[in-house]
């Protein structure tokens, strides 16, 4: 064997060592499976790189509508804990979520809210919102939970996740403080935010502003004429400058109430996406539950100050 053989042998006995080595890393980690962005975001700022986190439900996808996959019961059948939102978020997946945690660890975390302190839809039967990372004081308990789950799976790092959920609540505080401080720049009589559906019930109750929507909490109903002509006139006797569309809904029935607005004379501007069930793209700053929260806000206050 000449030199030159022989170094190159070398360097691919090298690789080849890295690479088992760098699989069977990856493989000894808490593999962790999320169903949205939100709680998938939660994972890595508890878990770091001690994770292996997956999620299931990416951006401008809509999780009442979302029908599972066989990648998708693939990722929950081969992970060691499961994340779900729960209060039927998850809609159709629901059902499989529940029937999974008679096998492993499954949590709904979400659920674990005081029944208090969550909201009933008017007129629904006891449908409760389950948009409950309007509110960051909801959401921080939700993020409690999460690490709590962590903990009990993987009792080895507990101080590792409780280390960095303490860090991470820290930073929902001010991001809370941050909201606070932008919304005070819109006139109160001009807080009111009109949506496709009705997913900000929980950031109106926390930060002082009207929510109205065209559809209910979930997506699944549909909306009809009555619907569109009540905001229509809600719009017009209370001067409401900007509605909102969703990153994750269709723009279809905003797009029917700035139409009979301007049937009625009043022009009624497109205030921007807002993103609702579902964060940004990988990478970027809405991609984050931070980000995507104070994107929200910046695009609100420009629209409606």
């Amino acid at each position: 064997m000449t030199f030159l053989r022989a170094i190159a042998l070398l360097i691919v006995l090298t690789s080849m060592s890295a690479c088992v080595s760098d699989r069977s890393e990856e493989t000894s980690k808490l593999h962790v499976v999320a169903t949205t962005g939100m709680l998938y975001d939660a994972l890595l700022n508890i878990g770091g790189d001690s994770l292996h986190a997956d999620y299931i439900m990416g951006p401008g996808v809509d999780p009442h509508l979302y029908k599972a996959t066989q990648g998708d019961l693939q990722k929950v059948k081969n992970a060691d804990l499961v994340i779900y939102n729960g209060l039927y978020l998850e809609g159709k997946m629901t059902d499989i979520l529940k029937k999974l945690g008679q096998q492993k660890p499954v949590k709904a975390v979400a659920e674990a809210i005081p029944p208090g302190q969550l909201m009933v839809q008017t007129g629904s039967a006891g449908t409760i919102d389950p948009h409950v990372w309007f509110d960051v004081s909801l959401w921080k308990k939700v993020v409690m939970q999460i690490a709590a789950a962590l903990q009990e799976v993987d009792p080895g790092n507990s101080a590792f996740y409780e280390g960095n959920l303490q860090s991470y609540l820290t930073k929902l505080d001010d991001l809370d403080k941050l909201v606070r401080d932008q919304l005070s720049e819109i006139p109160t009589q001009q807080r009111v935010l009109i949506t496709a559906h009705d997913a900000f019930g929980y950031f109106g109750n926390a930060y002082g502003i009207r929510v109205e929507a065209v559809q209910g909490m979930s997506t699944v109903a549909d909306f009809g004429l009555k619907d569109i002509a009540e905001l229509i006139d809600l719009i017009i006797s209370n001067n409401v400058k900007a509605v909102f569309m969703e990153t994750s809904v269709s723009d279809r029935s905003i797009k029917a109430v700035i139409a009979g607005c301007r049937e009625k004379g009043h022009e009624v501007n497109m205030g921007g996406s807002l993103y609702s069930d579902a964060m940004g793209a990988p990478g970027t700053a809405e991609g984050t539950y931070i980000g995507m929260f104070q994107k929200n806000v910046e695009t609100m206050v420009s629209a409606l100050k």
